[in-house]
Parts: C-alpha cells; structure tokens; sequence
C-alpha cells in the first residue's frame, strides 16, 4: 500500500516518510496508524489525547475509522479529543475543522461512542455569539488544556497524537510564515486572518511549540499542488520561520503522502 523515503543521511534524526498510492491509501494507512496510536496510549495510560485537524485531511479518515474493523478497535470511551487548529467561525460552518468529525465519527451510523466530556474544541461558537473574541477563545481552551493534567515537557501539554495537514505556503497548524505564534509563551492563540492564502478569515490555534513535545505526530499530504511545497519542507534547508511545517520534521513523526503529493522528493 505504500513504500518508505529517508529524506536525510541519518534516518534516525528524520520522520518516516510513506508514499501511499492515491489519497484513499493515505486515509487507510493514516487511519489505521491513529486507530493503533491511541489504542496503545490507552493501554499504557488509561486514556489517550487526541489532536486532530480539519481542511481536507480529515475526511477520508475519519470514513475508515467509523466503520469496522476500526470502529470497534478504537477504545473511544477513553479517547480525548482536541483540536489543533480552527477557523474563527461557528462550529457548523463549512469552514470549521470540527464540522468533519460532527458529521462523519459523531454523525455516523452508528456515531461513535466518544463522551461528549471528552470533546475539546475550541469554544468558537460560544465566543462569537456572546462576542467575546478569539483571544479568548484561545485562552479558553489553553485553560482547558491545563486543567487536563497531562503530562508536560518545560511547561508544554504532551498529547498522545497530533494529526497535522499541511498548507500550500508550508504552514501547519494555524501557524503561518514569520508568525508571532513561533516565539510566543501562549498556550493557544488567536492568529489574524491570513491574506496570501484561503480562507482569509480569523484562526485560533495551539502553540507549534506542543508539536515538538507530542508522543506521536502524523502527518497527511494529498495531491499534485503539494508537491512542490513538500519538496521544500523536506529538502536540504531547515527554517521553520519560513516554513513552520517543518516543526513536525522530527524524529517519531510519521509523514503520509500519496504519490502525487511526493513526487518531488528523492527516492
């Protein structure tokens, strides 16, 4: 389903690159390394802490995680869910990163057992409508995460798994090139909207600090307008300001990509 990259001289200091055949591959192989990640933090702790993303890199996971044999390995009622990016809108608007797993993993059929407890967004919906503002947003669900008692690493929240996409200016998260988000003390974040890349609306965002400090981190590429920008990222020159998706090039981390996505990098 797919074959192995080493982007580096020493693989050890590198991500495990895997290019999948088309994005269908990619879900399968992504879901079925997320289902097995938590169910082992579950085994190991009690309970796993889940980072996810939005944009388009959810979706096809989310459809192979919410029907056998994955609904079923998933140990959902210890599962804790956090996001690690949204979109300053409601969290029914289309361009809300919690609307992909409202509607596929909670709206399935059946859902999937996950506690309404255990579901940590940011409060997007409740700030906009009592107009309080996404830095309080932000500083709503940094509380949230503190109040947790995870595990940290030099102050920083250590979650089980980070799901992480990447944007086509090399931006994870919602942690764009130059921002002030890579030298900020703040657990979570409101970010302006972008103006070089859609959607031009308001983010709210954790740290990229948490990525570093994260048991696992997975990331996901579809399609030919990454290729480019993958080349980049994983290429000779390191400068995370430039391109912020390079904080998730470390060791531990698993990088997913169809082979549209990583056909410029070095076989």
């Amino acid at each position: 389903m797919g074959c192995l990259l080493s982007t580096g001289p020493d693989p050890g200091d590198e991500p495990r690159i895997v290019v999948a055949a088309d994005a269908s591959a990619v879900a399968a192989l992504a879901a079925d390394r997320i289902a097995l990640t938590l169910g082992d933090a579950v085994a190991a702790r009690g309970r796993a802490d889940w980072a996810t993303t939005g944009g388009s890199a959810p979706a096809g996971i989310y459809r192979r995680l919410v029907v056998p044999p994955l609904f079923e390995a998933v140990p959902w009622a210890d599962i804790h869910v956090w996001w690690g990016d949204d979109r300053y809108v409601p969290r029914d608007d289309p361009l809300s990163n919690v609307k992909p797993l409202d509607d596929i993993l909670l709206g399935g059929h059946p859902p999937v057992p996950l506690p309404l407890a255990n579901r940590h967004p940011f409060p997007t919906t409740q700030a906009i409508r009592d107009g309080r503002g996404a830095g309080w947003c932000a500083a709503a669900l940094a509380d949230e995460l503190r109040a947790a008692g995870l595990e940290d690493v030099d102050g920083w929240p250590v979650l089980d798994l980070m799901l992480l996409g990447i944007g086509g200016d090399g931006h994870l998260l919602s942690v764009f090139p130059g921002s002030a988000a890579l030298d900020s003390p703040d657990l979570a974040l409101a970010i302006p909207a972008p103006t070089h890349i859609e959607p031009q609306v308001e983010r709210v965002t954790l740290n990229p600090a948490m990525v570093g400090v994260a048991r696992a981190v997975l990331v996901v590429a579809y399609g030919p307008d990454k290729a480019a920008i993958l080349a980049e990222i994983l290429g000779a020159d390191r400068d995370p300001r430039r391109l912020p998706a390079q904080l998730a090039r470390r060791p531990g981390a698993t990088w997913i990509l169809d082979a549209a996505a990583g056909a410029g990098l070095r076989r």
